[in-house]
């Protein structure tokens, strides 16, 4: 009864209360995790969750609250606006592991492979499709070079390499080498998502788009670094 009354006072409906406290609740939610994302040391880390804490806190006043979050948004746009925030997770895990990678010593690909898990991770799933086909294209060449056969998948007249859909018929046509059935069978429909994320306008890649390739992504990818001497 006497939230009940509490509304009619105000005029404000039980749902409009409930909202504005579920909203509060979430934004609450959302300061924690991104202020633990946060890197810095403890003491600066600590001031900020002083903040953050007062912000939200039941038991504060209106102006301290206020004040509070004045002082917060201050921090955040001077002393810890060129600071970074942790990634590692989200870079870490998503379409193709990390670890591998690294142990290839071609920064470059590792740097591609972060930007494909990174942009998975944010559900940013065409951004993710273009990296997972700039770091497939990548490998391949990486094999045919390491096999001194680059000449294969370059424009005689140019020297230029060739689009990926040229490169992907070579790597399958390649005599000097057996990729496994499940690569050969794969390597176009893994093209194609890439292809489609970056050239169809009318097309948003989803997140089972890129579910249902990771496993043939991963086979396929290892694949070739091994025939680079990448593994």
């Amino acid at each position: 009864m006497a939230v009940a009354d509490t509304a009619r006072r105000h005029r404000q409906p039980l749902g409009g209360i409930n909202f504005y406290a579920n909203k509060m609740a979430s934004l609450r939610a959302d300061a924690a995790v991104t202020f633990g994302k946060v890197v810095g040391s403890s003491g600066e880390a600590s001031g900020l969750s002083e903040l953050v804490a007062k912000i939200f806190s039941v038991e504060a006043t209106a102006k301290e609250r206020t004040s509070a979050a004045r002082e917060l948004q201050f921090a955040l746009r001077t002393t810890w606006a060129k600071r970074s925030i942790d990634h590692s997770d989200a870079e870490a895990g998503g379409v193709f592991p990390l670890v591998v990678l690294s142990q290839t010593r071609r920064g470059y690909l590792s740097a591609v492979g972060r930007q494909a898990n990174g942009c998975y991770s944010a559900g940013w799933f065409d951004a993710s499709a273009v990296m997972m086909r700039r770091l497939l294209e990548s490998v391949i060449i990486e094999a045919f070079e390491a096999k001194k056969i680059d000449s294969k998948i370059k424009d005689a007249r140019t020297g230029d390499f060739l689009q990926l859909t040229g490169i992907i018929n070579a790597a399958i046509a390649e005599p000097s080498w057996n990729l496994p059935r499940n690569v050969r069978r794969q390597l176009p429909n893994l093209r194609d998502l890439g292809h489609t994320s970056a050239h169809n306008r009318y097309y948003l890649a989803k997140r089972e788009d890129i579910e249902k390739l990771t496993m043939a992504y991963r086979e396929t990818v290892e694949a070739f670094l091994h025939l680079a001497g990448l593994l």
